[in-house]
Protein backbone atom coordinates (compact mmCIF):
# COMPACT_ATOMS: atom_id res chain seq x y z
CA UNK A 1 0.00 0.00 0.00
CA UNK A 2 1.02 3.10 -1.09
CA UNK A 3 -1.16 5.62 0.63
CA UNK A 4 -4.65 6.22 2.81
CA UNK A 5 -7.48 7.29 1.54
CA UNK A 6 -9.16 9.18 4.52
CA UNK A 7 -12.02 10.33 2.67
CA UNK A 8 -13.21 7.03 2.26
CA UNK A 9 -15.89 5.38 4.56
CA UNK A 10 -14.61 4.40 7.97
CA UNK A 11 -14.93 0.81 7.36
CA UNK A 12 -13.12 0.59 4.39
CA UNK A 13 -10.56 2.73 5.82
CA UNK A 14 -10.84 0.64 9.31
CA UNK A 15 -9.95 -2.37 6.51
CA UNK A 16 -7.11 -0.56 5.37
CA UNK A 17 -5.44 0.19 8.62
CA UNK A 18 -5.53 -3.89 9.36
CA UNK A 19 -3.99 -5.05 6.41
CA UNK A 20 -0.95 -2.66 7.28
CA UNK A 21 0.73 -4.87 9.79
CA UNK A 22 1.70 -2.48 13.25
CA UNK A 23 2.65 -5.16 15.91
CA UNK A 24 4.45 -2.61 18.79
CA UNK A 25 7.45 -1.23 18.08
CA UNK A 26 7.16 -2.01 14.30
CA UNK A 27 4.17 1.15 13.57
CA UNK A 28 6.95 3.21 10.79
CA UNK A 29 5.37 1.95 7.65
CA UNK A 30 1.84 2.82 9.38
CA UNK A 31 3.16 5.93 10.84
CA UNK A 32 4.41 6.89 7.38
CA UNK A 33 1.00 6.54 5.87
CA UNK A 34 -0.58 8.45 8.28
CA UNK A 35 1.74 11.55 8.29
CA UNK A 36 1.60 11.38 4.47
CA UNK A 37 -2.61 11.42 4.29
CA UNK A 38 -2.51 13.80 7.15
CA UNK A 39 0.28 16.23 5.35
CA UNK A 40 -1.78 16.78 2.40
CA UNK A 41 -5.01 18.06 3.98
CA UNK A 42 -4.22 21.99 4.13
CA UNK A 43 -6.53 22.68 7.00
CA UNK A 44 -4.09 20.76 9.05
CA UNK A 45 -0.78 21.98 10.69
CA UNK A 46 1.06 17.66 11.24
CA UNK A 47 4.08 17.21 13.48
CA UNK A 48 5.75 13.76 13.60
CA UNK A 49 7.94 12.36 16.71
CA UNK A 50 9.48 9.34 16.18
CA UNK A 51 6.15 7.40 15.18
CA UNK A 52 3.90 9.88 16.71
CA UNK A 53 1.68 11.59 14.50
CA UNK A 54 0.07 14.69 16.03
CA UNK A 55 -2.45 16.74 13.35
CA UNK A 56 -4.11 20.44 14.43
CA UNK A 57 -6.51 22.90 13.25
CA UNK A 58 -5.50 26.39 14.09
CA UNK A 59 -9.25 28.45 13.63
CA UNK A 60 -9.03 30.14 16.70
CA UNK A 61 -12.00 28.53 18.34
CA UNK A 62 -13.01 29.24 22.17
CA UNK A 63 -12.29 25.39 22.69
CA UNK A 64 -10.28 22.36 21.59
CA UNK A 65 -11.00 18.75 21.42
CA UNK A 66 -8.31 16.54 21.41
CA UNK A 67 -8.91 12.75 19.52
CA UNK A 68 -6.42 10.08 20.20
CA UNK A 69 -5.76 6.58 19.33
CA UNK A 70 -2.61 4.37 19.08
CA UNK A 71 -1.30 2.69 16.18
CA UNK A 72 0.37 -0.55 17.35
CA UNK A 73 -1.59 -3.59 18.03
CA UNK A 74 -1.09 -6.85 20.19
CA UNK A 75 1.15 -9.40 18.06
CA UNK A 76 -0.60 -11.00 15.04
CA UNK A 77 -2.65 -14.76 15.71
CA UNK A 78 -3.19 -15.61 12.24
CA UNK A 79 -5.80 -13.04 11.68
CA UNK A 80 -4.39 -11.16 8.85
CA UNK A 81 -5.31 -9.64 6.23
CA UNK A 82 -8.68 -8.79 7.72
CA UNK A 83 -12.08 -9.98 6.34
CA UNK A 84 -15.28 -9.09 6.29
CA UNK A 85 -17.96 -11.66 7.12
CA UNK A 86 -21.55 -10.26 7.61
CA UNK A 87 -21.55 -7.26 9.76
CA UNK A 88 -18.43 -7.69 11.72
CA UNK A 89 -15.11 -6.99 10.13
CA UNK A 90 -12.50 -9.70 11.53
CA UNK A 91 -8.60 -9.33 12.10
CA UNK A 92 -5.74 -8.38 14.35
CA UNK A 93 -6.29 -5.07 15.57
CA UNK A 94 -10.10 -4.55 14.01
CA UNK A 95 -11.43 -3.63 17.79
CA UNK A 96 -8.22 -2.39 19.51
CA UNK A 97 -8.01 0.18 18.03
CA UNK A 98 -7.59 0.52 14.06
CA UNK A 99 -11.38 0.86 13.97
CA UNK A 100 -11.05 4.23 16.21
CA UNK A 101 -8.06 5.22 14.47
CA UNK A 102 -10.01 4.99 11.19
CA UNK A 103 -12.61 7.06 12.40
CA UNK A 104 -10.37 9.62 14.26
CA UNK A 105 -8.49 10.08 10.51
CA UNK A 106 -12.22 10.25 8.76
CA UNK A 107 -13.14 13.25 10.47
CA UNK A 108 -9.83 14.93 10.33
CA UNK A 109 -9.86 14.78 6.82
CA UNK A 110 -13.11 15.88 6.06
CA UNK A 111 -14.16 17.81 9.35
CA UNK A 112 -12.43 21.31 7.65
CA UNK A 113 -14.70 23.82 9.55
CA UNK A 114 -15.39 22.37 12.90
CA UNK A 115 -17.32 24.13 15.45
CA UNK A 116 -13.71 23.45 18.14
CA UNK A 117 -10.35 23.80 17.04
CA UNK A 118 -8.98 19.68 16.64
CA UNK A 119 -5.98 18.30 17.87
CA UNK A 120 -5.70 14.23 16.31
CA UNK A 121 -3.21 12.64 18.19
CA UNK A 122 -2.05 8.76 16.36
CA UNK A 123 0.86 7.41 18.68
CA UNK A 124 2.93 4.56 18.96
CA UNK A 125 3.37 2.02 21.24
CA UNK A 126 0.62 1.61 24.08
CA UNK A 127 0.32 -2.34 24.25
CA UNK A 128 3.81 -2.59 25.79
CA UNK A 129 5.37 -1.15 28.70
CA UNK A 130 5.00 1.99 29.87
CA UNK A 131 8.68 3.53 28.95
CA UNK A 132 8.03 2.76 25.43
CA UNK A 133 4.12 4.63 25.28
CA UNK A 134 4.25 6.89 22.27
CA UNK A 135 2.02 9.35 24.42
CA UNK A 136 4.14 9.26 27.44
CA UNK A 137 6.65 10.75 25.39
CA UNK A 138 4.67 13.56 24.21
CA UNK A 139 3.66 14.46 27.87
CA UNK A 140 7.79 14.60 28.68
CA UNK A 141 8.82 16.21 25.67
CA UNK A 142 6.13 18.38 23.78
CA UNK A 143 2.91 18.88 26.48
CA UNK A 144 2.21 22.00 24.02
CA UNK A 145 0.75 19.81 21.68
CA UNK A 146 -1.34 18.33 24.14
CA UNK A 147 -3.33 21.13 24.87
CA UNK A 148 -7.06 20.80 24.95
CA UNK A 149 -10.52 21.06 26.82
CA UNK A 150 -11.64 17.56 26.44
CA UNK A 151 -9.77 14.50 25.36
CA UNK A 152 -11.60 11.33 23.61
CA UNK A 153 -10.02 8.13 23.18
CA UNK A 154 -10.61 6.15 20.95
CA UNK A 155 -10.42 3.03 22.60
CA UNK A 156 -12.74 0.22 22.57
CA UNK A 157 -15.52 0.64 24.28
CA UNK A 158 -18.30 -1.03 21.96
CA UNK A 159 -19.62 2.79 21.37
CA UNK A 160 -20.57 3.40 24.95
CA UNK A 161 -18.54 6.57 26.73
CA UNK A 162 -16.61 5.14 29.38
CA UNK A 163 -15.28 7.34 32.01
CA UNK A 164 -11.82 7.70 33.67
CA UNK A 165 -10.21 4.24 34.72
CA UNK A 166 -8.94 2.16 36.75
CA UNK A 167 -5.62 2.04 38.26
CA UNK A 168 -3.23 -0.28 38.77
CA UNK A 169 -0.37 -2.08 40.38
CA UNK A 170 1.28 -5.37 40.90
CA UNK A 171 3.12 -6.57 43.73
CA UNK A 172 5.47 -9.92 44.63
CA UNK A 173 5.21 -11.77 47.60
CA UNK A 174 8.46 -14.48 48.52
CA UNK A 175 7.85 -17.41 50.36
CA UNK A 176 10.62 -19.29 51.78
CA UNK A 177 11.52 -23.00 53.08
CA UNK A 178 13.97 -25.73 52.63
CA UNK A 179 15.01 -28.00 50.51
CA UNK A 180 14.98 -31.56 50.62
CA UNK A 181 14.72 -34.62 48.60
CA UNK A 182 11.23 -35.09 47.41
CA UNK A 183 11.20 -38.85 48.99
CA UNK A 184 11.88 -37.45 52.29
CA UNK A 185 9.81 -34.57 52.17
CA UNK A 186 9.08 -34.17 56.03
CA UNK A 187 13.02 -33.35 56.23
CA UNK A 188 12.00 -29.75 54.17
CA UNK A 189 9.75 -27.52 54.51
CA UNK A 190 7.96 -26.81 51.19
CA UNK A 191 7.49 -23.46 50.24
CA UNK A 192 4.85 -23.53 47.85
CA UNK A 193 2.64 -25.13 50.05
CA UNK A 194 3.45 -22.38 52.36
CA UNK A 195 1.33 -20.26 49.46
CA UNK A 196 -1.50 -21.72 50.56
CA UNK A 197 -3.44 -18.99 53.21
CA UNK A 198 -1.79 -16.21 50.91
CA UNK A 199 -4.02 -18.08 47.98
CA UNK A 200 -7.08 -18.41 50.24
CA UNK A 201 -6.87 -14.46 51.45
CA UNK A 202 -6.78 -13.63 47.98
CA UNK A 203 -9.86 -16.42 46.76
CA UNK A 204 -11.89 -14.60 49.78
CA UNK A 205 -11.13 -10.89 49.36
CA UNK A 206 -14.17 -8.61 48.93
CA UNK A 207 -13.57 -6.34 46.38
CA UNK A 208 -14.96 -3.08 46.89
CA UNK A 209 -17.41 -1.37 44.58
CA UNK A 210 -17.86 2.47 44.50
CA UNK A 211 -19.88 5.04 42.39
CA UNK A 212 -18.09 8.66 41.21
CA UNK A 213 -19.73 10.69 39.25
CA UNK A 214 -21.74 7.93 38.11
CA UNK A 215 -20.16 5.56 37.70
CA UNK A 216 -19.76 2.57 39.43
CA UNK A 217 -15.78 1.09 39.43
CA UNK A 218 -15.67 -2.68 41.05
CA UNK A 219 -12.32 -3.07 42.31
CA UNK A 220 -10.24 -6.72 41.95
CA UNK A 221 -7.46 -8.28 43.59
CA UNK A 222 -5.78 -11.60 42.35
CA UNK A 223 -2.74 -13.39 42.09
CA UNK A 224 -1.80 -13.32 38.27
CA UNK A 225 1.15 -15.94 38.80
CA UNK A 226 2.88 -18.22 40.76
CA UNK A 227 6.52 -19.97 40.28
CA UNK A 228 8.59 -22.28 42.48
CA UNK A 229 10.95 -25.01 42.23
CA UNK A 230 14.27 -26.35 40.55
CA UNK A 231 13.73 -30.19 40.00
CA UNK A 232 10.76 -32.58 40.02
CA UNK A 233 12.65 -34.44 43.02
CA UNK A 234 13.16 -31.63 45.26
CA UNK A 235 10.98 -30.05 47.87
CA UNK A 236 11.05 -26.45 46.92
CA UNK A 237 12.78 -23.49 49.30
CA UNK A 238 11.60 -20.96 47.45
CA UNK A 239 8.07 -19.51 46.00
CA UNK A 240 6.67 -16.43 44.40
CA UNK A 241 3.70 -14.59 43.59
CA UNK A 242 2.43 -12.37 42.11
CA UNK A 243 -0.78 -10.41 42.66
CA UNK A 244 -2.60 -7.69 40.93
CA UNK A 245 -4.94 -5.10 42.35
CA UNK A 246 -7.29 -2.73 39.90
CA UNK A 247 -8.49 -0.20 42.23
CA UNK A 248 -11.04 2.41 41.67
CA UNK A 249 -9.74 5.77 40.77
CA UNK A 250 -11.11 7.29 44.33
CA UNK A 251 -7.84 5.99 45.49
CA UNK A 252 -4.29 7.08 44.87
CA UNK A 253 -1.31 4.69 44.28
CA UNK A 254 0.14 5.04 47.97
CA UNK A 255 -3.48 4.37 48.95
CA UNK A 256 -3.34 1.06 46.83
CA UNK A 257 -0.35 -0.22 47.86
CA UNK A 258 -0.80 0.67 51.72
CA UNK A 259 -4.32 -1.38 51.85
CA UNK A 260 -2.48 -4.33 49.69
CA UNK A 261 0.01 -4.21 52.28
CA UNK A 262 -2.92 -4.27 54.86
CA UNK A 263 -4.37 -6.93 53.29
CA UNK A 264 -1.82 -9.32 52.72
CA UNK A 265 -0.15 -8.74 56.17
CA UNK A 266 1.78 -10.46 57.37
CA UNK A 267 3.58 -10.92 54.01
CA UNK A 268 5.84 -8.96 53.27
CA UNK A 269 4.83 -7.13 49.95
CA UNK A 270 7.52 -5.74 46.99
CA UNK A 271 6.36 -3.29 44.57
CA UNK A 272 6.97 -4.15 40.65
CA UNK A 273 5.09 -1.23 39.29
CA UNK A 274 1.83 0.60 39.05
CA UNK A 275 -0.17 3.44 37.43
CA UNK A 276 -2.38 5.73 39.07
CA UNK A 277 -6.34 5.77 37.74
CA UNK A 278 -8.18 8.53 36.44
CA UNK A 279 -11.30 10.07 38.09
CA UNK A 280 -14.47 10.23 35.61
CA UNK A 281 -14.23 14.32 35.30
CA UNK A 282 -17.99 14.17 33.68
CA UNK A 283 -18.88 17.28 35.28
CA UNK A 284 -16.28 18.88 33.57
CA UNK A 285 -18.33 21.15 31.14
CA UNK A 286 -17.24 19.62 28.06
CA UNK A 287 -17.16 16.10 29.35
CA UNK A 288 -20.47 16.57 30.08
CA UNK A 289 -21.27 18.09 27.35
CA UNK A 290 -19.91 15.34 25.24
CA UNK A 291 -21.88 12.42 27.09
CA UNK A 292 -24.73 14.45 26.33
CA UNK A 293 -24.80 14.40 22.80
CA UNK A 294 -23.01 11.03 22.09
CA UNK A 295 -24.90 8.98 24.93
CA UNK A 296 -27.79 10.30 26.48
CA UNK A 297 -27.88 7.13 29.00
CA UNK A 298 -25.00 8.61 30.56
CA UNK A 299 -21.30 7.32 30.54
CA UNK A 300 -20.45 3.71 32.77
CA UNK A 301 -16.83 3.28 34.37
CA UNK A 302 -13.77 1.88 32.40
CA UNK A 303 -12.59 -1.17 33.94
CA UNK A 304 -9.15 -1.52 33.35
CA UNK A 305 -6.37 1.36 32.56
CA UNK A 306 -6.20 3.35 29.26
CA UNK A 307 -3.64 6.43 28.33
CA UNK A 308 -7.10 8.50 29.72
CA UNK A 309 -4.87 8.54 33.28
CA UNK A 310 -2.03 10.80 31.24
CA UNK A 311 -4.58 13.39 30.25
CA UNK A 312 -6.03 13.50 33.69
CA UNK A 313 -2.62 13.95 35.14
CA UNK A 314 -2.38 16.90 32.66
CA UNK A 315 -5.94 18.49 34.17
CA UNK A 316 -7.79 17.27 30.73
CA UNK A 317 -11.09 16.09 31.26
CA UNK A 318 -11.07 12.75 29.28
CA UNK A 319 -13.19 9.74 28.01
CA UNK A 320 -12.89 7.00 26.48
CA UNK A 321 -15.15 6.29 23.32
CA UNK A 322 -14.53 3.80 20.52
CA UNK A 323 -16.67 1.47 18.03
CA UNK A 324 -14.19 -1.46 19.18
CA UNK A 325 -15.26 -4.34 21.49
CA UNK A 326 -13.20 -4.91 24.47
CA UNK A 327 -13.97 -8.04 25.16
CA UNK A 328 -12.68 -9.34 21.61
CA UNK A 329 -9.03 -7.21 22.15
CA UNK A 330 -5.86 -8.94 21.84
CA UNK A 331 -7.97 -12.37 20.99
CA UNK A 332 -7.17 -14.85 17.58
CA UNK A 333 -11.28 -13.95 16.88
CA UNK A 334 -11.36 -9.96 16.87
CA UNK A 335 -13.89 -8.05 15.29
CA UNK A 336 -15.64 -5.17 15.03
CA UNK A 337 -19.46 -4.59 14.36
CA UNK A 338 -19.44 -2.75 11.10
CA UNK A 339 -22.75 -0.67 12.56
CA UNK A 340 -20.52 1.03 15.61
CA UNK A 341 -17.99 2.10 13.43
CA UNK A 342 -20.69 4.33 11.16
CA UNK A 343 -22.32 4.95 14.27
CA UNK A 344 -19.39 5.85 16.26
CA UNK A 345 -17.97 8.34 13.19
CA UNK A 346 -22.01 9.91 12.59
CA UNK A 347 -22.09 10.38 16.96
CA UNK A 348 -18.22 12.26 17.16
CA UNK A 349 -19.16 14.25 13.38
CA UNK A 350 -22.41 15.37 15.08
CA UNK A 351 -20.53 16.65 18.36
CA UNK A 352 -17.77 18.13 16.93
CA UNK A 353 -19.95 20.35 13.86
Amino acid sequence: MTSLDLTADPVSLTAALVDVPSVSGTEQVLADLVEQSLTALPHLTVERQGNNVVARTHLGRERRILLAGHLDTVPVADNLPSRRDGDRLYGCGTSDMKSGDAVLLHLAATLAAPAYDLTFVLYDNEEVEADRNGLKRLVDTRRDLLAADLAILMEPTSGQVEGGCQGTLRVRLALFGRRAHSARGWLGENAIHAAAPLLTTLGRYDARSVEIDGCTYREGLNAVSIGGGVAGNVIPDECTVTVNFRFAPDRSEAQALQHVREVLSPYDVELVDSAPGALPGLAAPAAAAFVAAVSPGGATAKYGWTDVARFAALGIPAVNYGPGDPNLAHTREESVEVALISASEQALRAYLS
